[in-house]
């Protein structure tokens, strides 16, 4: 349940309920089910990890020629779900994308395992694939071109950026009867805060 005075700022409760997750879930407490638009309107949902996040939003890293890149390409904004099952608990995020900058996008890629790395250059994400032993040879292919260099970022892998205009945290409640919270932008750089009848 929730106390009766709520942090002034979202990220400040989310960041509490995070480090909770990181001690009780099994795996990935990071994961985040993204929801995307195609461009004749149909949703389009998939599980991504949540690399980081603060004030300025929400990031995660993507193939942008893959059908999720393309789509928040064509419609630049998203949504997602946290859902922490062992804390039943969940948080909501919904905004804007824009992509990261390539300071920040290098930095992040640096930090990946090599195999990974090489992963993001040998994977035409979302393309058809005719074998798996094709994407192993693509996998081969560029482990040889990078064998003794530092691997680059790929031009067509970066990081997006969920800029929210509604947060909004749930916790179950006996008999279905769950405590609910709305942070909304006040227009001036801080929150409002609503409760909302489960």
């Amino acid at each position: 349940m929730f106390p009766d005075h709520l942090p002034a700022d979202p990220i400040e409760l989310l960041s509490t309920w995070y480090e909770d997750a990181k001690q009780s879930e099994p795996t990935d407490p990071n994961a985040i089910a993204l929801a995307t638009v195609a461009p004749d309107g149909t949703p389009s949902v998939r599980m991504v990890l949540l690399k980081e996040f603060d004030q300025r939003g929400f990031v995660f890293y993507t193939n942008l020629e893959s059908r999720k890149g393309q789509q928040l390409t064509e419609t630049p904004k998203a949504g997602f779900v946290m859902h922490w099952k062992t804390l039943r608990r969940q948080v909501r995020v919904e905004g804007p994308v824009a992509q990261v900058d390539d300071a920040e996008a290098d930095a992040y890629f640096a930090s990946r395992a090599r195999g990974s790395q090489i992963g993001a250059w040998a994977s035409k994400q979302s393309q058809p694939l005719e074998s798996r032993h094709a994407l192993e040879k693509r996998v081969a292919q560029y482990g040889a071109k990078f064998h003794i260099a530092k691997v680059p970022r790929p031009p067509h892998w970066s990081g997006l950026r969920i800029e929210p205009q509604r947060i909004e945290f749930w916790a179950e409640g006996r008999f279905r009867l769950h405590d609910r919270v709305v942070y909304l932008p006040d227009g001036q750089g801080g929150w409002t805060t609503e409760r909302l009848y489960p």
